[in-house]
């Protein structure tokens, strides 16, 4: 190569990294045969240091850029990327006549995965589900981590055929639920896709993604392990949730909920001693909601929280002018949902709504519900028994319907089980299963020394049955629907 040019000796010089890694080589061409002088040396070295130099922050600038815009476990690009791709596609499609189709996907179950197999498996699965998606794409589509198990697909220039755009996508879910050996287990995973595709389910990237984000929640719907295509109906509803959403936010902010309270009537002595505090949505056009309609969505958006802080502290406000009231001193008892639960503040929370209401804690009982405690055994009693210690009450409420084992439940400083009425009572006392059942929970929880309530009580046969099975206590519309406080005032009177 060099012949041509006349050059007779070359001298080279490696170009280290910081480190001592080498980066390259620097070389020095004569036309004269021999060896460099001194001076020709110091050059070589001073250029062959400064190249390092130029080398290392080109390719710390290179990992940068590499790293703001891909994923750090599976080397997929990330959304920023993917937002000035999509931009592309959709305005060479404009042109072009062809279709773009954007699948959301996420992987059923893997939170399981995580949980039995641990992290370390579940990035495994990550990595493989990555590959193997890359692999079914071609280089002008794209496969988009967003966090979690969630991936965007993004498929350029496709004939405006729902056939096509299919095939590519099933095949994609195919390799997905090839078996995997995670951990020394071999597994397979399925995933829930939803499809929209350019121009007919959007125009712009972001409502692309909301209605894909439609369908894939639509998918998990209707079973998982599937896929489903963006259509109307999903749009209507979809529309129909962003506006319940900003009205349930609304209700927060302007304060639109009420507390009705319906009595527990002690089977002994015939009064009240305690009453539920239930929940209601006071809408300024469809009137009273029950909580059916609304706690669900609360549940999903993360409102759940400030509504339950309001029930906590309004139904001690209430219990406490009551009693200031002269009435008789009764418990009031509030429901507590997971996501309340697991505050890191939650004790403090209460603490804070008797103190602020001046009730005394033994006015207070907390409803806890199985699963609720079964989801994390050890701290749910360690919670619990902090609540305990403030000297409020705690009752598992739809005792019945949950998984709590025995062993744990001897453990929860609980004072009251609830029966639920929907798998106990409702069919008493024509049901001989379910009076079976429901004579066994009272059993066993007068051998834990707790109380017992039976919820949803309708009929007197109901409440004789009860009453000869030795439960302490009834709540249902035997003796009275939830009221509102005025209402109620006049029952604990009577």
């Amino acid at each position: 190569m060099v012949r041509p040019l006349g050059y007779r000796s070359c001298w080279s010089m490696p170009i280290l990294s910081y480190q001592g890694q080498v980066l390259g080589t620097f070389a020095l061409y004569s036309r004269e045969p021999g060896t460099p002088s001194a001076e020709q040396i110091d050059l070589i070295s001073m250029a062959a240091h400064l190249a390092g130099i130029a080398i290392e922050r080109r390719q710390s600038e290179e990992r940068i850029q590499f790293m703001a815009h891909h994923d750090a476990l599976t080397g997929l690009p990330n959304r920023v990327l993917f937002d000035e791709r999509v931009a592309s596609a959709l305005q060479q499609a404009r042109m072009t006549g062809h279709w773009v189709a954007l699948a959301f996907l996420d992987l059923d179950n893997f939170k399981l995965i995580n949980d039995t197999l641990g992290h370390h498996a579940g990035d495994e699965l990550l990595r493989v589900v990555a590959g193997r998606m890359l692999a079914c794409v071609r280089k002008s589509d794209m496969i988009v981590r967003v966090g979690g198990d969630e991936f965007i697909i993004l498929l350029n220039s496709l004939p405006p055929e729902s056939s096509v755009m299919l095939a590519r996508l099933e095949a994609i879910r195919a390799a997905i639920g090839a078996p995997v050996v995670l951990a020394g287990r071999s597994i397979q995973v399925s995933c829930s896709m939803g499809v929209v595709c350019y121009p007919d389910h959007g125009e712009t990237t972001t409502e692309l993604l909301a209605n894909a984000d439609s369908a894939m929640y639509r998918a998990k719907e209707v079973g998982r392990n599937n896929l489903q295509v963006f259509d109307a109906q999903m749009a209507a509803k979809a529309h129909e949730k962003l506006r319940r959403h900003e009205e349930l936010r609304d209700a927060v902010a302007s304060g639109e909920f009420v507390l009705h309270y319906q009595p527990q009537m002690n089977l002994k002595t015939g009064r009240i001693f305690a009453a539920e505090s239930l929940l209601r949505w006071q809408h300024r056009e469809r009137g009273l909601i029950s909580p059916g309609e609304f706690i669900p969505l609360a549940e999903e958006t993360g409102l759940i929280v400030p509504i339950g802080d309001w029930v906590l502290n309004e139904a001690c406000r209430q219990n406490k002018a009551w009693q200031d009231a002269g009435l008789p001193p009764i418990v009031v008892s509030v429901n507590v949902s997971a996501r309340q639960f697991k505050e890191r503040n939650w004790v403090s929370r209460v603490a804070a709504a008797l103190e602020e209401s001046g009730l005394e804690a033994c006015y207070l009982e907390l409803e806890l519900t199985e699963s609720l405690i079964m989801q994390d055994v050890t701290s749910a009693v360690a919670t619990m028994h902090e609540l305990e210690a403030l000297g409020v009450h705690l009752a598992i409420d739809d005792f019945g319907t949950g998984y709590s084992s025995l062993s744990a439940l001897k453990s929860f400083p609980v004072r009251r089980l609830k029966i639920d009425r929907s798998f106990l009572v409702q069919d008493i006392p024509g049901d001989a299963d379910d009076q079976a059942i429901t004579g066994a929970i009272i059993s066993l929880a007068q051998k834990l020394q707790m109380h017992v309530i039976a919820e949803g009580v309708e009929t007197q046969e109901q409440v004789d049955f009860l009453r000869a099975s030795g439960c302490d206590d009834i709540q249902g519309y035997f003796f009275s629907r939830p009221v509102g406080p005025a209402a109620f005032v006049s029952l604990l009177l009577q």
